[in-house]
């Protein structure tokens, strides 16, 4: 439902798996292969899901994509989730600021973020930030607010992933907005657009390199990013 997902602009339906035929397939895994950690690549693995791994127990590590929602904010369920193996959860946050969260359609408030990153914490699961600059909504001054979140928050964040936003061609955003193609053929899902509030990807930039990313409990999370691998391998490199 996020208005800045791409894959609202495929249109390919997808059911889920029955969580029960999941479990039986990663014990499978698990027994047969004998890997050194999974990962659950799903975009956002469901809190029913969730609620499997956290009464299984693994005896293999494991690290996921996932939503925000009440269930990280419980410090009892993170821990069964750490017990059962979880060493790592991959979340979008996107935004510090209340008012781009809203526009964004991101279905989360900061106050339950802010509880779900200490239960993360406090369990010792490591957590992936996903952060996204320059959506419509997006100004300085609320890329600001993310950037004051962030630093409230720098002890209970491992890894940063900091994007700049691209406009999903079917967007319904676009309907308002001045597009155009990046370039002649391009076949890509996104279009290049003219940001009304003036926050072109220059400033925003400009603002990550200089402001952002300057910020010493700020770069102090983003020197732990894995020098050339990406986030999908982050769970490697944690002490």
């Amino acid at each position: 439902k996020c208005t800045f997902c791409p894959e609202m602009a495929e249109k390919n339906p997808y059911g889920p798996v029955p969580v029960s035929k999941v479990m039986t397939h990663l014990r499978q895994l698990s027994e047969t292969l004998n890997p050194v950690m999974i990962h659950l690549v799903d975009n956002a693995v469901s809190p029913s899901m969730l609620k499997a791994l956290a009464s299984d127990y693994f005896s293999t590590p494991w690290y996921a994509f996932a939503r925000i929602t009440p269930h990280l904010a419980d410090p009892d369920f993170c821990k069964a989730l750490k017990a059962s193996g979880c060493a790592m959860l991959q979340l979008g946050l996107e935004s510090g600021d209340p008012h781009v969260l809203a526009c964004m359609n991101k279905g989360i408030d900061l106050t339950l973020v802010s509880r779900s990153l200490l239960s993360l914490h406090d369990a010792g699961i490591k957590t992936y930030v996903y952060l996204l600059f320059g959506t419509p909504a997006e100004n300085e001054i609320a890329a600001g607010k993310t950037m004051d979140f962030v630093v409230a928050h720098s002890p209970m964040i491992s890894f940063l992933n900091i994007a700049l936003f691209n406009l999903p061609y079917f967007s319904d955003n676009s309907a308002n907005l001045e597009t155009h193609l990046f370039y002649d053929g391009d076949l890509s899902l996104y279009r290049e657009f003219k940001h009304p509030l003036g926050w072109d990807r220059s400033g925003i930039r400009q603002f990550l390199s200089k402001e952002f990313k300057k910020h010493p409990k700020i770069a102090d999370i983003v020197k732990h990013d894995p020098p050339v691998f990406g986030s999908n391998h982050a769970p490697f490199f944690s002490d």
